[in-house]
């Protein structure tokens, strides 16, 4: 059972990284309080104060410019996990689309996030952008 319960949190823990990928890439002046509340809720920690003292700077930046931001591609892996802590990078494809530039262009992230179980979810604690 022991075996069966590492691989449920270590899916558990790849799905939380994904999802928090597609969250910070998936991101529109028109809904950008409610993006940015998604991100902010799938942390926990120091990094969620971070970004919660940082969220309006994203808000007005994402209104001055206009941008939207979607996601065509994620690929993700578990680095290491023991217990309750996980590393997880997340590749990840999209397009962002401005003012300036309407028709779109291609951006590609990745993310090394440091993962922390607290009951039954994952939530990110450390968050870095990796070459």
């Amino acid at each position: 059972m022991r075996k069966q319960d590492d691989a449920d949190q270590r899916a558990k823990a790849l799905q939380a990284a994904r999802q928090m990928g597609v969250n910070l890439m998936t991101l529109d002046h028109t809904t950008a309080q409610r993006d940015v509340d998604r991100i902010v809720a799938g942390t926990t920690g120091d990094l969620r104060n971070k970004l919660g003292t940082q969220a309006k700077q994203l808000l007005d930046q994402l209104a001055k410019t206009g941008a939207k931001s979607s996601v065509s591609e994620v690929d993700a892996a578990v680095v290491s996990m023991d217990g309750d802590s996980a590393e997880v990078i997340v590749s990840l494809n999209g397009t962002v689309t401005n003012a300036k530039v309407k028709q779109g262009a291609p951006r590609a992230y990745r993310y090394q996030m440091d993962l922390t179980r607290d009951g039954d979810r994952w939530l990110v604690s450390e968050l870095e952008v990796v070459p």
